[in-house]
C-alpha cells in the first residue's frame, strides 16, 4: 500500500511563496507519474501539476509559470514550489501517486 504524506502549508501573504512535500513510501516517485491537486472551500478537487516518470511536466492553465513540481528520487519525496501566490490559490493540497493514493492533505492560505 502506497502512503503518501504531505507538508509546508501554512498562512502567506499574496505574492508569497511556499514549498509543498510529499514523502513517499518506498521507491515510487522515479517509477509513476506523480501529482498535485487542490481542493477549494465548496468546489471539487481539480488538477494542479504532475510530473511524469521521464521527467516531463504538466501544468494547469491557472498555475503556470508561478508553480513548478520536482521530485528527489533520493528522497522518495515530490515537491510544488509555489510562487507568485493569489487568494484563490486557497487550498487543501494533496498528492496523487499510484493505483489512486492519496495524501491525508495540507491547507494552504493566502490572505493578507
Amino acid at each position: 500500500q502506497v502512503q503518501l504524506v504531505e507538508s509546508g502549508g501554512g498562512l502567506v501573504q499574496p505574492g508569497g511563496s511556499l514549498r509543498l512535500s510529499c514523502a513517499a513510501s518506498g521507491s515510487i516517485v522515479s517509477i509513476y507519474t506523480m501529482g498535485w491537486y487542490r481542493q477549494a472551500p465548496g468546489k471539487q478537487r481539480e488538477f494542479v501539476a504532475l510530473i511524469i516518470s521521464n521527467g516531463i511536466t504538466h501544468y494547469a492553465d491557472s498555475v503556470k509559470g508561478r508553480f513548478t513540481i520536482s521530485r528527489d528520487n533520493a528522497k522518495n519525496t515530490v515537491y510544488l514550489q509555489m510562487n507568485s501566490l493569489k487568494e484563490e490559490d486557497t487550498a487543501v493540497y494533496y498528492c496523487n501517486g499510484p493505483r489512486d493514493s492519496w495524501g491525508q492533505g495540507t491547507q494552504v492560505t493566502v490572505s493578507s
